[in-house]
């Protein structure tokens, strides 16, 4: 099953997270990813960054299913899908 979920990278106590989509049995910072959807600095003013839509709507229509996480955040930041 393919979900666009987070992805870490950063420093320590300065996380910056990459939304991708990848297969649910990898695990979150394996680097196996089938594609970069966005960027989520939840430290910055502006959370989400370089966020795109048609991939993501894309990757939705094929079957993705959106991580918990994920549909909190864009929800939060009125991001339509």
């Amino acid at each position: 099953m393919i979900k666009i979920r987070l992805s870490r990278t950063g420093r320590k106590l300065s996380p910056v997270y990459t939304i991708v989509a990848t297969d649910s049995k990898n695990a979150r910072d394996a680097g196996k990813y089938l594609a970069k959807l966005g960027y989520f600095n939840p430290k910055a003013k502006e959370q989400l960054t370089n966020i795109n839509l048609e991939s993501i709507k894309t990757w939705i229509g094929k079957g993705a299913m959106l991580s918990d996480t994920v549909r909190t955040i864009f929800k939060a930041n009125n991001v339509k899908l």
